[in-house]
């Protein structure tokens, strides 16, 4: 962690548990460089990251002073008891509404995580290395790939992945088209229509209706937006046979953005070798870990095949190769079985320039960049959300990957915030579309994903305006209010 994080992170958990009120006055920068043992600029650097937050604001010729204190999302399973429910159908027409919306180059998108600009890839090098595959291989068009695929890919997808406390052989490994594909051929392999499956809550909008699609019902498992899926609630599930298999997002899950701690990992894998009942653990987000030493993913404790991963480099090098992986366990050969009779295979010339990429491409200076850039602009984006959405607006602090969680005042509808930014051609993705459950009408998700350009910043604080603007006590306050974060 760099140090000037260690510095602010410790100042934020003295304003939050009052050692620095609000009002108090900060110890200078050089006693405060003296206190922790740091440099003077480290300290003018934690101090800018609490002032873009907006817990502190700076008086010339006085110093720096405590404005707000942060204040961390609420446990879920303490405070939502609704159980209304949006129709799948909804959701559907939701998520076709954005998609369709995000072609138009007039509308700005907030909403979906789609990584967007030539900041996020290593687009030159992936040219180099295509151009290089065709040089060396100049047949590789003219033979079906079958599964499980490329011998390169697979054996750096195995090599990587003892970096998440795996030990994955090629030879397990099937390449697949994306996660989605990854977590469809996981949900077939392991399922049958009719059959249950829990799910975190909120969870991946996408997750409703692939379910819905494939005939598998649903159940729903309390979730801390710090700690992930409540397993003693799982394990009553697992002991009433209530459940088939389990879907979850431990590491920077979307959209909440927690990381399970490693003594829950172990716990889940356990539970899913005493029952005999798969886990499937979305790593997505696994390699986008904002803080070292990364977490093992649940993978890595499993003992006899219970634990099926799924993950793509979509969001990490290039998104439209659409080329994921799953390893799955007691399930390889149904899989592999799946994978040959839905789409077959992935393209040899995109597997190969992957595999080529990671083999020697730089894709670990790539990925430290990246995951630097998604830091600062988080950061930058948790600052706008202080300054221009309604006060009492919680944020999430992820741990890995790029999406922000917000909880606005109850008495804000996200789905009419949502109609209202569409007028203005801004997309935002309101929260009942990551659980289909209306009590998170209030809540929305944000991607920290795009370039952050003057045009998306303004899109932003005008989707802050149009929330406060439905807060009718707020609609004439006229200083800008500095918002509590987490």
């Amino acid at each position: 962690m760099y140090k000037y994080k260690k510095v602010s992170d410790d100042l934020i958990l003295q304003i939050h548990n009052g050692r620095q009120p609000i009002g108090s006055r900060l110890p200078s920068i050089r006693d405060c460089a003296n206190h922790y043992q740091v440099s003077i600029n480290t300290v003018k650097e934690a101090y800018r990251q609490l002032e873009d937050q907006g817990l502190i604001s700076v008086r010339p010729q006085s110093g720096y002073y405590v404005c707000h204190a942060p204040s961390n999302l609420l446990e879920l399973e303490e405070r939502y008891v609704s159980e209304e429910k949006v129709p799948l159908s909804g959701i559907s027409c939701f998520l076709a509404q954005i998609v369709k919306k995000q072609m138009d180059p007039a509308y700005i998108n907030l909403a979906l995580a789609c990584p967007s600009g030539e900041n996020f890839y290593p687009i030159e090098r992936l040219k180099r290395l295509t151009a290089q595959v065709l040089r060396t291989q100049p047949d590789i068009f003219k033979s079906y790939t079958l599964p499980p695929g490329s011998i390169r890919l697979r054996t750096q997808i195995a090599r990587r992945s003892l970096q998440l406390g795996m030990f994955l052989s090629a030879d397990d490994i099937v390449l697949t088209h994306g996660t989605m594909e990854a977590l469809s051929l996981a949900i077939m392999a392991t399922t049958q229509a009719g059959d249950t499956i829990a799910l975190e809550i909120p969870t991946f909008h996408n997750l409703y209706p692939l379910l819905h699609n494939l005939g598998r019902k649903i159940v729903e498992v309390p979730t801390s937006p710090h700690t992930g899926m409540c397993l003693d609630t799982l394990e009553e599930l697992l002991k009433s046979q209530s459940v088939q298999a389990i879907l979850t997002i431990p590491t920077g899950h979307n959209p909440l953005g927690f990381s399970m701690p490693e003594s829950s990992r172990r716990r889940l894998a356990e539970l899913a070798n005493q029952f005999q009942v798969p886990v499937i653990e979305d790593a997505m987000y696994a390699e986008l870990q904002l803080a070292e030493p990364l977490l093992p993913n649940i993978k890595a404790f499993d003992q006899n095949g219970w634990v099926l991963v799924c993950s793509s480099y979509t969001k990490t090098v290039a998104p439209d190769y659409r080329i994921g992986w799953l390893e799955a366990g007691r399930f390889r050969n149904i899989v592999q079985q799946l994978k040959f009779t839905t789409t077959v295979a992935e393209p040899a010339l995109l597997t190969e320039t992957l595999g080529l990429f990671l083999e020697n491409g730089g894709y670990d200076l790539h990925l430290r960049q990246l995951k630097k850039r998604y830091q600062q602009q988080i950061d930058t984006i948790k600052s706008y959300i202080c300054r221009y959405f309604p006060l009492g607006t919680r944020v999430s602090r992820p741990q890995a990957g790029f999406i922000l969680w917000l909880e606005l005042p109850e008495s804000i509808d996200t789905l009419e915030l949502f109609h209202q930014a569409m007028d203005e051609k801004i997309l935002c993705m309101p929260g009942i579309l990551c659980s289909a459950d209306k009590r998170f009408s209030h809540c929305l998700r944000i991607a920290a994903c795009f370039e952050l350009n003057p045009k998306m910043l303004n899109a932003l604080m005008r989707l802050g305006e149009l929330a406060k603007n439905m807060l009718p006590a707020q609609k004439d306050i006229g200083q800008i209010p500095t918002n509590s974060v987490g």
